[in-house]
């Protein structure tokens, strides 16, 4: 299920009048950007070359090849920067994965039963969460990404194991047999 393009970068609105852009970075180490070779957009279609990258307060600014106005800069607004699955290291820890390779997973609890399936996963600061779009259908449900709560991960298996706590049961939608 891993996907084939990993999000590294998101670009931000324009920083200046000379074509700079703020730039999000979901890199482990910003500066390797460069060595995964050209980014592109999540299809692959468009390339886009760094040519200077600086830190920033809770950013970076960057220069992209071929960008050199405030208004070329606009319209890469929230902009993501791809690369292909196959460029980027195997993680060195068993414990870590890439959020491409956790998304499609199918959900089971520990108990065996169908859960769901990861639709997303989110860092908004305090840990990774998982999105889950529950097995029935319905809303989607977080859950944080912790050895508690998912125990186990099998990528090969295309599945991950989670013990989501009677919160998350009573959250879910009841299976389609119980339904009325």
């Amino acid at each position: 299920m891993p996907q084939d393009r990993v999000l590294l970068a998101r670009i931000g609105a324009p920083h200046g009048v000379r074509g700079e852009v703020r730039l999000f970075v979901f890199a482990g180490d910003p500066s390797a950007l460069d060595a995964y070779g050209p980014l592109t957009d999540e299809a692959g279609t468009r390339v886009f070359r760094l040519r200077t990258l600086r830190p920033a307060k809770d950013h970076f600014v960057a220069r992209i090849e071929g960008v050199d106005t405030r208004e070329a800069a606009e319209t890469l607004t929230n902009a993501g920067l791809y690369v292909a699955r196959d460029l980027l290291p195997e993680p060195e820890d068993e414990d870590d994965f890439y959020h491409a390779d956790l998304i499609g997973l199918s959900v089971v609890t520990v108990e065996g039963a169908p859960f769901g399936t990861v639709a997303a996963v989110h860092d908004f600061g305090a840990g990774d969460i998982i999105e889950v779009a529950p097995e029935g259908g319905g809303r989607t449900l977080m859950l944080p990404f912790t050895k508690a709560v998912v125990p186990s991960v099998d990528l090969k298996a295309g599945r991950l194991v989670v013990d989501p706590g009677e919160w998350a049961r009573e959250e879910a939608p009841p299976p389609e047999a119980d339904r009325g």
